[in-house]
């Protein structure tokens, strides 16, 4: 099937080894080619052994309580295609990613995709400390990939209070450019025309560093209406201006296009899950409104640290950002103009005290404010048509924010922050006359945490943490889809108890786990009118309490003919109940939460030969999910298994890598990312079945 999408954006497909191939050759040659000071430091390429390195782990001194996860990008050889990112992100115990339809993704930690039906909410994302995550509470996720980051951070819960409101955590992205000068560039392709490129480039000198990445993916997909194609640029550069001082310049661009299947309802689902929404009553089909997402993000910041004394720093961002997003839905044509800035600045005191304390105090403040303006008109034929609303938003959120780490000589570790959160949010329905204007304030929230840790043993830990959360309701909850304006809404707050330890002293073994219960007043529960409209009530309460269980085994070292070969597993156990929960009639308490297993496990594995052969392999299976609040309708479980198998080898400098794998090895029919509290059913959005890839990568470093 061929496809275009210069409909709106003037946007024009081109084809894959012409104009993509010649803008990576471009950067790549440039990068190569430019000069760097003497001081630049020469390394060796990658190699099997360092694929085989970390890619989850816990980090840093204290973050035993903060339950904070890793997945490092540049070291991962995913057993899955490049296009996505879910096959990394959901070996993490308690994280879960979702993809509705290729580019429109979800993202749960415990739980808080009960109210993002498409993209993030309730999450704060940074990228290098700028906040991907817009003063309205909303996150663009999809204009990530793969080569846009080095490292990527999962803080869940409330562990921290340096990043503001939000009762889902943090992820914190960080996209660092290495020591060495180096390119790259990867060709993949595979089933439902999927193809790709990434490229990029690195260049480093004695006082200065530069990296550059771009790139390209397409596909008609499994669905009928489902073909997405997305063009990513990221550049970031670190500059020393002295032994103390450093600035950092950061620009991450994405433009894309996504077609929007819309969900099936279960009859539909068994007959062909390959098919679109059909047309219903005076809603048309989704090919017939030809439902689809256009969007364009450009986000640039600028960073600067200042190393003020041997115990005292400064490290402050200010940035700037602008969304552009129109939505071709069944129901009507919503179009987003979104720009926003910010800042954020951070004291910090680290200095010893006595014979082997340590203090560790951070003062800080964040402030991000937005005029957005949003205008729903109708949809003819995927051609927006009269304007129905039309409507200005003036958002400001900040928060101001402390937090002591006491680390001791006898390796008790005390910690307390407090935070203080204020959100305004301001309509003005410019097609209303006279002009109808709705303010909302929030009130002010001052979120306490407070943590112990022990360590014991070789790098062996246990924790408590109890902390508040606090999370106003989003622009895009408080303006649904529906037009509507919902003054109803009251912002969600909790309190999370949690226990945690790890074990790294065993050999070669690694263990982690984390016992949480996290009660939440007001939770902020999504529903779907029968156009697929999204509306959002509160809940009167929710108890969320889990199990997460992550191990890590290095099984065998350095045997006659395999290099390095790790085993992970990561199990996550969600009893997630509503308190009490009334809403029109029907009586939800003690029912199960919608949209999130009550078990999932993840099982990764891989083996690097001496020869240069590797083998990675992949398992995630999920229980069954209940789709709605009153428990009626469920998900069936599905198990995952992924494999791929490669070859590295070096030809002269340039260090080759050639690939091929299957998603879906079962072959399960099942659906993912599903639409919870739908109306008349259409609850479903089928994944992709069986499904290969193949891909070459080339790298060179001088």
């Amino acid at each position: 099937m061929k496809y275009s999408f210069s409909r709106k954006l003037n946007l024009r497909l081109v084809p894959l080894l012409d104009f993509h191939l010649v803008i990576c050759y471009l950067v790549i040659g440039a990068l190569l080619w430019t000069p760097v000071s003497a001081g630049a430091q020469v390394a060796a390429l990658d190699s099997g052994r360092r694929l085989a390195e970390d890619t989850v782990f816990t980090e840093g001194r204290f973050q035993s309580a903060t339950t904070a996860a890793v997945v490092k990008k540049r070291l991962l050889e995913p057993p899955a295609n490049k296009s996505a990112m879910l096959n990394a992100i959901n070996t993490v115990a308690g994280v879960r990613m979702e993809e509705r339809s290729p580019g429109s993704y979800r993202l749960n930690m415990r739980g808080s995709s009960l109210r993002s039906p498409f993209g993030v909410r309730n999450i704060k994302i940074y990228w290098n400390d700028i906040p991907l995550t817009d003063p309205g509470g909303n996150t663009y996720f999809n204009q990530l990939t793969l080569n846009s980051f080095s490292e990527m951070t999962f803080v869940k819960s409330t562990a921290n209070t340096g990043y503001g409101a939000g009762t889902g955590g943090q992820v914190l992205i960080k996209n660092i450019p290495a020591k060495t000068t180096e390119a790259s560039v990867e060709l993949f392709g595979g089933s439902y025309q999927l193809r790709g490129v990434l490229a990029s480039g690195n260049i480093a000198g004695a006082k200065s560093a530069s990296r550059m990445s771009y790139s390209h993916n397409e596909t008609e997909g499994y669905r009928e209406q489902s073909a997405m194609r997305r063009d990513n640029f990221s550049w970031t550069s670190e500059f020393k201006i002295s032994d103390k001082q450093q600035i950092s310049a950061n620009v991450l661009f994405a433009d894309m296009y996504y077609q929007t299947p819309g969900g099936l309802t279960l009859k539909e689902f068994q007959a062909n899950p390959r098919s679109a929404r059909p047309a219903a009553g005076i809603f048309p089909s989704a090919l017939d409104a030809k439902a689809a997402i256009f969007q364009r993000n450009f986000t640039a910041g600028l960073g600067y640290k200042n190393k003020i004394s041997a115990a005292f720093s400064n490290s402050t961002t200010v940035y700037g950002s602008y969304n552009r997003v129109e939505n071709s839905a069944v129901r009507n044509y919503e179009m987003r103009n979104e720009p926003h800035f910010g800042a954020r600045t951070i004291f910090k005191l680290d200095k010893k005290i006595g014979n082997g304390n340590r203090i560790d105090w951070q003062n800080g403040a964040e402030l991000q404010s937005g005029n957005f303006n949003v205008k729903v008109l109708g949809n003819r034929n995927g051609t927006a048509d009269t304007l129905q609303t039309n409507d200005d938003v003036q958002t400001t959120v900040y928060t101001i924010f402390s937090q002591l780490v006491f680390d001791m000589a006898n390796k008790w570790s005390y910690s307390a922050g407090l935070s203080y959160n204020k959100s305004r949010i301001a309509f003005e329905r410019l097609s209303d006359h006279p002009v109808l204007n709705q303010p909302f304030s929030f009130s002010t929230e001052l979120i306490p945490r407070f943590a112990i840790s022990r360590a014991f043993g070789y790098n062996n830990s246990i924790g408590v943490l109890v902390s508040k959360s606090f999370s106003p309701p989003t622009v895009a909850e408080l303006l649904p889809s529906t037009g509507v304006i919902n003054t109803g809404l009251e912002a969600e707050k909790g309190w999370n108890y949690e226990l945690m330890g790890k074990i790294n002293s065993l050999p070669r073994l690694q263990i982690e786990t984390s016992v949480f219960t996290f009660r939440l007043k007001d939770a902020l529960v999504q529903r779907r009118d029968e156009a697929g409209a999204d509306y959002f009530t509160n809940a009167g309460g929710t108890r969320q309490s889990g199990i997460e269980l992550f191990t890590r085994f290095n099984y065998i070292r350095r045997s006659s003919f395999i290099e390095t070969g790790w085993l992970t597993a990561a199990y996550t156990y969600s009893h997630f109940r509503y308190n009490e929960f009334e809403k029109d009639g029907n009586d939800f308490s003690g029912k199960v939460l919608p949209g999130v297993p009550s078990n999932t496990i993840s099982i990764w594995g891989d083996a690097y030969l001496k020869n240069g052969l590797y083998l990675v392999g992949s398992y995630y299976g999920a229980s069954s999910i209940f789709l709605n609040d009153a428990n009626t309708v469920t998900a069936h479980p599905y198990h995952l298994a992924a494999a791929k198998i490669g070859y590295t080898t070096a030809i002269k400098k340039i260090q080759v890598n050639v690939y091929t794998g299957v998603d879906n090895l079962f072959n399960e029919t099942y659906s993912l990312g599903n639409d919870i509290n739908a109306a008349a059913g259409r609850y479903y959005n089928a994944a992709p079945r069986r499904n290969y890839y193949a891909g070459a990568a080339f790298s060179f470093a001088k």
